[in-house]
Formats: C-alpha cells, structure tokens, sequence
C-alpha cells in the first residue's frame, strides 16, 4: 500500500472511530472496531473481551484510557507474542511499536489514564458510576473521548 492510499485508509478509520464512539460508546471496541473494518486483523473475541477496559477499566477511570488499551491491542494482535511463544522471547518489536503509541497519546492528551483525559478535557474528573456525574461527563467531554479514539485508530493503522 502506497503512503497516500494509507493516509487515506487511516483518515477513513479516524471517522470510524469517532462515529463508534459517538453512537455505541466503549471505547476500545470503537478503535479495535474501526481497524478490524479496514484491514481485518482483529477477531470478534478480541472487541468483546475489549469491553472491561473502558473507562479506564471498569468504568473506575483509574487505568489506562480505554481507546488507548484498544489500541494497544490491536497493535499486539499484528506484533505481539503468540501463545505457542509464551516462554521463548519478549518479542521487543511490540513493545517498541507499544512505546511509540503510549508516547504519541501522552504528547496528544497530556496523559494515559482515563482521569488524567477527563482532567484535561474538562477541568475535573467524574464518578462514572455515579449516573448524574457520568450525565455530567458525557455532555462535558464533547467529541474529545470520540477524538482520542479516532487519533488512536488512525496512529494504529499508521504503524501496521
């Protein structure tokens, strides 16, 4: 693939993205979503099990941004160690394609964790299991959470 037909291709999975998580929410199914859309890759098994993770795992914000933990994994689907391998290397490629990711996001949003981007998208954090808070939030975030999600599908299929 050409570098302007990949530029292309991750512009399209940039508005994917955004377009999940504006209408189903979830997070990391949204990046995992848009990317399995464009090049396959990705198994339903691996969105489903992507799930818990949003909200920074468990809704708890205290973890990893959930668009972040998706594209982590989409990432490890490609370059990430294979069962079979388990006990025979640490596979650095991944790790160093991981790396550049986190380090773009950090750059981008000025933190990893799902409170650190609630911080830096609206002034304060929210208890998201707190339903009038987690109203609060959702009006608050704007297209800023659908932002991160569709920048890290795109950065993603930059680095496949």
């Amino acid at each position: 693939m050409d570098s302007h037909s990949k530029a292309e291709l991750a512009d399209e999975v940039y508005e994917n993205a955004v377009c999940y998580e504006l209408d189903c929410g979830g997070c990391p199914q949204c990046v995992l979503t848009a990317v399995q859309d464009a090049v396959g890759l990705i198994e339903d098994q691996t969105i489903k099990a992507a799930h818990g993770l949003s909200g920074g795992g468990g809704l708890l914000g205290k973890g990893t941004c959930g668009a972040l933990a998706g594209g982590l994994m989409a990432l490890s689907v490609k370059q990430g160690r294979d069962r079979d391998q388990l006990c025979k290397g640490k596979y650095i490629k991944n790790f160093q394609k991981s790396r550049e990711l986190v380090e773009m996001f950090r750059n981008e949003f000025n933190g990893v964790t799902c409170e650190e981007l609630q911080k830096y998208f609206t002034g304060k954090t929210y208890d998201m299991w707190d339903a009038e808070q987690y109203s609060q939030f959702d009006k608050d975030r704007g297209m800023n959470c659908a932002h991160a999600a569709g920048s890290v599908a795109r950065w993603v299929i930059e680095m496949l």
